[in-house]
């Protein structure tokens, strides 16, 4: 017997939650900020971060949620410590293909 391969059907909705989680994330100034420090200096303790941006820790941890909620950024634990960076794939999609297609269908 030959086995068929399901294809995962996404509707048009949970493609524009997805996004829509993404852009919320990042239509914030201090999100912007966080980004472009982790874009200068690639993986980042909170310890570190916090004092660059002129934040306390637990008001950067608020900021830091929403961009790993949205899959902005990744997280490593390393001990007692929390590591911060960006995540390229993530990143490389907000203006990907998929999106493109979704309002210029003639790129497709």
């Amino acid at each position: 017997m030959k086995e068929e391969i399901q294809l995962q059907d996404i509707s048009i909705d949970e493609v524009f939650e997805k996004y829509e989680l993404k852009f919320k994330a990042i239509a914030d100034k201090k999100r912007l900020q966080i980004m472009n420090i982790l874009t200068q200096n690639g993986s980042m303790c909170v310890c570190d971060l916090a004092p660059m941006m002129d934040m306390a820790q637990s008001k950067l941890s608020y900021h830091l949620k929403i961009l790993l909620d949205a899959n902005i950024i990744k997280k490593e634990t390393k001990g007692t410590w929390s590591y911060y960076e960006l995540n390229q794939d993530a990143l490389n999609h907000l203006l990907s293909h998929e999106l493109c297609c979704i309002f210029k269908p003639t790129c497709c």
